[in-house]
């Protein structure tokens, strides 16, 4: 017997099923990140970050004992679904290379890749890459090869967790050409980053570089209405700070590139805000760009910290790598506080109090370490590595004393070493060792002789 309740139940499913039908349909999370290609920029010379890219690129420079950078950004996109990555080197890119062919090897059941795109002359030209814009303008034809609708352009020495799938999502809802990621600063630090300036509705108006003028960035604040959207005060005083990542249409990038502008913060995106929709992905995450000595070691040392801004132990969000295979590390009659201490290293009858220890570092008795990041080194002492006529062992001589340091790759430091910035200038270059905000750097391959003061 069919009862009047049966009848409208069905005829509620039926409207419900034809009402489904009628709805504009959202790309499932599959075909999102299948369609999309992402592009990470290898970096150029480095200079702030010298002498850690003296022998490197910048997104090759360690980073928490046993990552290198450039898995930030690989990671972001692992973990997102994007399995289309070309990273795009030039400089000192010998080291970042050899890490990248053996970190990311995919079976060859799947589309995935992590591919490199080192500059080369070709017919069309023989010039280095004059900026972001023109590393991926001399690339275009490799990336249009494949069927991709979509372009995501990222930063490799950056260090954030995000989930790329959000801003594309918002970039194909919204209906954008380009879409930039941002994320709140406050007054004191906009003069360091490109401002944007959006309406209510996050379309983004009008760029302004690093501007230092009090009247304009009074101009460049978040609108009452979006800052009360994204959670915050209407009152607050925020600004959207561009991140340097961007996703464009292919048709779009195509467009935007066919000109001789070589980079994209200060020329591609300004000229694309006068005539195309540009909207802001705002991203309110931890962040940090890093592009400093100082900004190296803070972003370290604060992964020691108990409540890190960033954490590599983040259930989900596997911080991809290289496999290594070394045996865990020995710690012997040693005081540890607020430490990192990476696989294959030995320590002994030592005290480190807010350290990062790199990966085969060997730190021998009575040592005493604050405020520091030892990198460790790529082979061990007896690996049929030729050490320099009379240096000490690959690692820490036994009694030094090392404060406000970064020992970079493969340093032999000599017994009774002092190192400190203590009463030297911000800035300054010594023999074997440099100091830069105020922070002392031994170069990778240092050999520093025992009883050495600096």
């Amino acid at each position: 017997m069919v009862t009047k309740g049966s009848v409208a139940g069905k005829m509620h499913s039926v409207r419900h099923f034809l009402s489904q039908l009628c709805m504009p349909t959202r790309m499932p999370f599959t075909s999102l990140t299948s369609s999309t290609l992402a592009i990470i920029m290898g970096g150029g010379a480095g200079t702030r970050l010298f002498p850690l890219t003296k022998e490197r690129a910048k997104p090759a420079v360690p980073l928490g004992g046993k990552y290198r950078l450039v898995d930030i950004p690989i990671s972001n996109c692992l973990n997102s679904g994007l399995r289309g990555i070309y990273v795009l080197t030039q400089f000192n890119s010998t080291s970042l290379h050899s890490h990248i062919n053996a970190t990311y090897k995919f079976d060859n059941f799947t589309p995935s890749f992590v591919d490199i795109l080192a500059a080369q002359q070709t017919p069309e030209g023989s010039k280095w890459y004059q900026g972001t814009a023109d590393a991926v303008r001399q690339n275009l034809r490799y990336f249009l090869e494949r069927s991709y609708d979509y372009f995501i352009i990222l930063s490799g020495d950056q260090l954030y967790r995000m989930d790329y799938r959000d801003i594309i999502r918002q970039h194909i809802d919204r209906g954008a050409d380009i879409t930039i990621g941002t994320i709140p600063v406050n007054r004191l630090a906009v003069p360091g980053f490109g401002i944007m300036d959006t309406d209510e509705n996050r379309r983004i108006t009008r760029f302004v570089e690093k501007p230092k003028d009090p009247a304009v960035q009074d101009t460049l604040r978040i609108p009452r209405e979006l800052l009360e959207e994204i959670g915050h005060r209407g009152d607050e005083e925020l600004f959207q700070a561009s991140m340097g990542i961007y996703v464009f249409n292919r048709d779009v990038l195509v467009d935007c590139l066919d000109n001789d502008l070589v980079d994209f913060g200060k020329h591609v995106i300004p000229a694309a805000i006068e005539r195309l929709k540009v909207d802001a992905y705002i991203f309110e995450g931890y962040w940090e760009d890093i592009g400093t000595i100082r900004a190296f070691f803070d972003a370290n040392l604060n992964l020691a910290a108990p409540n890190p801004q960033y954490s590599f132990y983040e259930g989900g969000h596997t911080t991809y790598t290289q496999a290594r295979f070394l045996p865990a590390s020995v710690v012997q009659n040693t005081t540890l506080d607020r430490a990192i201490i990476s696989d294959g290293s030995h320590i002994t009858n030592s005290k480190l109090e807010r350290c990062v220890v790199g990966i085969r570092s060997v730190i021998r008795s009575g040592c005493t370490l604050r405020d520091t990041i030892i990198m460790g080194a790529d082979y061990y002492e007896d690996d049929a590595h030729d050490a320099p006529v009379g240096a000490p062992p690959i690692g820490i001589g036994k009694n030094c004393r090392i404060d406000h340091a970064i020992i970079d790759k493969n340093a032999r430091i000599g017994d009774g070493v002092v190192i400190s910035p203590e009463g030297k200038s911000q800035d300054v270059d010594g023999t074997g060792y440099y100091i830069r905000d105020g922070l002392v750097c031994i170069p990778k391959n240092s050999v520093i002789a025992p009883g050495t003061r600096i």
